[in-house]
């Protein structure tokens, strides 16, 4: 199985990073051929984060055809500027790069063999390309209403599950939504003894449109 992290011009470092150790060591420990590989759009290249200049190298195209995960990470950067005047906001470069990656993006939604997850901003990306309208999903606090906005039907939780599309709130929520891929793929034992290693345990419950509804709150 293959999870293609994407890569794009703004990312924020730890949408990446956290993810891809959180998996890259649950496949270790559940003995599976699971491959984590950061991509980007364009194909491999060198890919200027939003913090500080933090360069990582996507290392092979987004192909929405192969089965497994696509994830999407936000964008790290200014939250106020014009951008008239060159600001490269984060609603900026997460416009940018939806308006890039519509396309293999909407063609993973589209593939029954393929998951897509969102950490924090990831979500607006997909939101603000039109892929997720009428979908369940979460994103960093500040961006809530935003998504609301764009038709997504917004869920407060650390990591909402919508069946082939898979999203988690701020940006260290990217660690919960690496445990929870991996409890979905090879179940909790392996989830836990990832959670041992780190020294970290998973926050809130995945929010699902499942089971009763609360009559209050």
């Amino acid at each position: 199985m293959l999870i293609q992290i994407v890569l794009f011009d703004g990312f924020d470092p730890l949408d990446v990073i956290a993810p891809f150790e959180v998996l890259a060591a649950g496949a270790d420990a559940a003995g599976s051929a699971l491959t984590v590989e950061l991509v980007s759009v364009e194909g491999p290249r060198e890919v200027v984060g939003g913090t500080r200049g933090l360069t990582l190298r996507a290392t092979a195209r987004l192909d929405p055809a192969r089965p497994g995960y696509v994830v999407v990470p936000g964008a790290s950067g200014p939250t106020t500027g014009d951008p008239d005047e060159g600001v490269a906001t984060i609603p900026v470069l997460l416009a940018r790069f939806a308006d890039s990656a519509a396309v293999p993006l909407r063609a993973a939604l589209d593939n029954p063999d393929v998951t897509v997850a969102a950490v924090c901003g990831g979500s607006l990306a997909l939101a603000m390309a039109g892929l997720i309208e009428g979908r369940h999903a979460v994103t960093h606090h500040l961006g809530m209403d935003a998504l609301d906005a764009t038709g997504v039907r917004a869920v407060p939780a650390r990591v909402v599950d919508d069946g082939d599309l898979v999203t988690s709130g701020g940006v260290t929520s990217g660690l919960d939504l690496g445990l929870h891929l991996l409890d979905r793929e090879f179940g909790p034992r392996v989830a836990h003894a990832v959670e041992i290693l780190f020294a970290y345990e998973r926050r809130g419950t995945v929010w699902r449109a499942a089971g009763h509804l609360p009559v209050t709150v």
